[in-house]
């Protein structure tokens, strides 16, 4: 048996973002932002609750972008001169902020949330982080110069705050990697070890969420072209088998990567 859970967001009230908006602005700001982002995140955990699923999670209701919300606590990054940038292959443009300096993290990213939801559930809790890959393909380097480097360079910070949510409660940490769908090979041939790198020295579950994107008009157009038979996955979850992540989420489907 499978138990049961979402991939991770849920959509946000309208009384706390802007809603069908890949990046909704917030309603409020200051502490009254802080505070309907609690609300938010305990709301999505009882409606977990409420469906019968057996692993709940935040519903990243306290993040504007499943990437940004991450890497808006890093230093290095610049939010203030967005560039356009093709991302997921050149599939769509997204305004993006850029890396301009060595990366740290300004302190913790998601302790509200996790914290708030491992004190008002009793259910397996999962957390969800962008993965290494995933977060090069979404932001403008002007610093690293390479691919590589950059993505290592994130996990080592994903990391840091995989081990403090493991601390805080969380029983799941999932990455989130739809690049892995779109650049096949190389997520083989060294993302699967950023997403390790990231998950090194954690002792919960992990997992990895690899999906087809949102239902925007460039991914149905994308998808449109696919054909009958859509074979993006049988290209990772080979890499991901021989790795140590514990389970691999599709968009539908859960399969394990490996006996948990």
């Amino acid at each position: 048996m499978f138990d049961t859970c979402i991939a991770g967001s849920l959509p946000k009230p309208g009384w706390l973002a802007e809603t069908e908006k890949l990046w909704p602005q917030w309603r409020s700001s200051g502490p009254e932002l802080d505070a309907a982002k609690r609300d938010a995140t305990l709301l999505a955990i009882k409606e977990q609750e409420d469906a019968g699923l057996d692993i709940v999670g935040d519903g990243e209701q306290a993040r504007q972008h499943f990437v940004h919300g991450f890497v808006e606590r890093v230093e290095g990054i610049d939010f203030e001169h967005k560039v356009k940038m093709g991302i997921r292959n050149n599939r769509y443009d997204a305004m993006v902020p850029q890396v301009v300096a060595p990366l740290r993290l300004s302190g913790r990213v998601h302790a509200m949330e996790a914290r708030a939801a491992r004190a008002h559930t009793k259910h397996k809790l999962k957390f969800t982080l962008p993965g290494p890959m995933t977060i090069v393909d979404t932001v403008a380097d002007r610093y690293y110069g390479d691919k590589v480097k950059l993505a290592f360079a994130f996990a080592e910070l994903l990391n840091q705050e995989a081990l403090a949510l493991e601390a805080d409660g969380v029983d799941i940490v999932q990455f989130d990697e739809p690049a892995f769908n779109v650049y096949m090979k190389e997520a083989a041939e060294w993302g699967v070890a950023a997403l390790e790198r990231a998950a090194q020295g954690l002792k919960c579950k992990t997992a990895v969420h690899i999906c087809y994107g949102y239902g925007i008009q460039a991914n149905v157009d994308w998808k449109n072209t696919l054909g009958q038979e859509w074979r993006q996955y049988e290209q990772v979850f080979p890499a991901l088998a021989k790795g140590r992540i514990d389970r691999c989420l599709s968009s539908a489907i859960t399969r394990m990567c490996r006996p948990s």
